[in-house]
């Protein structure tokens, strides 16, 4: 299912958020630095996108690390997903942390996360004295894991 996507460019530079194959999921999201940008291990850096967006209504924004960024260089948001509201207007910025024993480097146009937009339901959330029982009940980590 396609939807559209209204995307506004902050700066001339910034490139748009695009699809690395037909059936992909995320949508590349691309660095806007002026110039190479380091970080530090143990360091989260917020890089500017240059772009803001306008998504459909009950529609959100998760950005995911790119799996090539972070399990060869160790660089992943910081807050592992991020989430754009569709009512946010301001440009997208990505804590990229550097999770590796080693200083990194970015540049300009460098992809460093991915887009996936996904519909959301809005819960009403209601006091109760009970809930109802489940099998797991109330398992907690791990609970449904072989034994």
């Amino acid at each position: 299912m396609n939807v559209d996507v209204k995307v506004k460019k902050l700066d001339p530079r910034a490139k748009l958020p695009s699809y690395g194959s037909p059936y992909a999921a995320g949508a590349d999201l691309y660095a806007l630095t002026d110039g190479e940008v380091s970080i530090a291990p143990g360091e989260t850096v917020f890089i500017h996108t240059g772009i803001a967006i306008e998504l459909p209504l009950c529609t959100v924004g998760l950005i995911y690390a790119r799996s090539g960024l972070a399990c060869k260089k160790g660089l992943a948001p910081a807050n592992k997903v991020g989430v754009i509201d569709c009512d946010y207007r301001g440009e997208i910025m990505v804590a990229l942390h550097n999770h590796s024993n080693e200083v990194r480097v970015l540049t300009d146009g460098e992809r460093i996360a991915q887009l996936v937009v996904t519909p959301y339901l809005n819960a009403c959330y209601e006091e109760a004295d009970e809930l109802t029982d489940t099998y797991r009940g109330e398992g907690g980590f791990g609970s449904t894991g072989a034994k």
